[in-house]
């Protein structure tokens, strides 16, 4: 009599998945997992790029820093006057009101961008100007008009900008003037251009400092390490405002302005690698232990290459993220220079160099649009920090929080 166990079931064939006590496993045909492919064909970018994508005030800032220098790199074509024109007629005069539509003569509205005059009235017990609206003035605001002749990058002579009034006597303040009766949103436009460059050229000079010096400590270790160590630790002993003062106040006086961006850059960059430079170090001294590097060593590869292409790139997103986060120090630290005179200095404008013109009561009280730079600046920090938080959270795709 045979055995029940190798008679046919009446379903069919006795399969594997049949047996009792062991899991059915999934048809031949079922498609893998989509979660498992995504991850087991991405790259490291596109990882990244993933997790950061998921931190919104990442993204938002990201595109306000894009918005903010895409105006820095096109100034010249965005500003609507010359931010060096002088009007003493309309010294500290109040923002424009801008009207987007106007009545015509049958009583029906159209688009027509425009801004009311001034009236000047002057206070019989004060003896203080002030400006108010004149209905029956309208300067009507053109796209694309000529108006100053300027040269795009300092290359490509043009006459054009986004918008403008025509007319001699016309005048477009959207954002009020100064002391001197120079517009405002124009010199806040040309403003940018310096303010933000000088963080992206600082943080530049900073990161490679910081690479090769914060590399060198942690990759040879020894006597190396601990007398660059001790350099650091002397730096940043330092208060750091009295030493910017000190080192800004040594620039020579007959400098060019272009030689005093490129000094205080310098001098920013200086002081700045600091930080950087113990990130790289720490990195290295936990990464120059690992196999790739011992068998790369043995390989006959040079210290340079194992540096450059074994050991940056295992933690480039830590380096961008690093490097994100200490631009606004360096935006800080030329508005604080400037702004106690001992910075950037005029013909050269900066939002800190605006700043100095906020800085007795009398104009707050009178013009507190001239605070308008320290708001920018204030957004400007608070999108570089957003933007670095993500940059850092998004570092390690491949963390417990993914």
């Amino acid at each position: 009599m045979a055995s029940p166990i190798n008679e046919p079931s009446a379903s069919g064939p006795m399969t594997e998945s049949s047996l009792p006590g062991l899991p059915a496993s999934a048809p031949a045909d079922t498609p893998p997992s989509p979660s498992l492919t995504m991850q087991g064909t991405e790259t490291q970018f596109q990882l990244v790029w993933r997790a950061f994508k998921a931190h919104r005030l990442a993204m938002v800032s990201l595109y306000i820093l894009i918005l903010l220098y895409t105006v820095a790199a096109f100034a010249e074509f965005l500003a609507p006057n010359d931010p060096h024109d002088v009007n003493a007629r309309y010294t500290y005069a109040p923002p424009q009101e801008l009207n987007l539509f106007e009545r015509d003569e049958q009583g029906d509205w159209r688009f027509r961008p425009h801004v009311l005059g001034y009236e000047v009235e002057v206070d019989p017990v004060a003896l203080r100007r002030t400006f108010v609206d004149d209905p029956g003035t309208k300067y009507y605001i053109h796209f694309l008009p000529k108006t100053h002749a300027y040269k795009l990058w300092g290359v490509i002579p043009s006459e054009r900008h986004l918008i403008g009034v025509e007319g001699r006597r016309s005048v477009l303040f959207l954002l009020g003037t100064d002391r001197l009766g120079r517009d405002l949103l124009s010199r806040l436009i040309h403003g940018a251009r310096v303010t933000l460059s000088i963080g992206l050229a600082g943080v530049a000079l900073s990161l490679v400092l910081g690479v090769l010096i914060g590399g060198a400590s942690g990759y040879y270790g020894g006597l190396v390490d601990s007398a660059i160590q001790r350099v650091i630790e002397f730096i940043r002993s330092i208060p750091p405002i009295p030493l910017w003062m000190g080192l800004a106040a040594a620039l020579p006086r007959d400098w060019t302005p272009l030689q005093n961006y490129f000094a205080i850059t310098l001098i920013l960059s200086l002081i700045g690698w600091t930080e950087l430079a113990r990130v790289v170090r720490s990195r290295f001294l936990s990464l120059k232990s690992e196999d790739f590097v011992a068998a790369a060593r043995l390989d006959g590869a040079t210290d340079l290459r194992i540096i450059w292409r074994h050991m940056l790139p295992a933690f480039s997103s830590h380096i961008i993220a690093t490097a994100t986060l200490a631009i606004p120090s360096m935006i800080l630290a030329e508005t604080s220079l400037s702004f106690l005179g001992l910075g950037l200095q005029t013909p050269i404008i900066s939002w800190g160099v605006l700043l100095q013109e906020a800085q007795n009561l009398r104009v707050l009280a009178d013009a507190p649009w001239l605070l308008l730079p320290g708001l920018l600046i204030v957004v400007t920090i608070l999108a570089m920090n957003f933007l670095g938080d993500g940059l850092r959270d998004a570092a390690d795709p491949y963390g417990s929080s993914r």
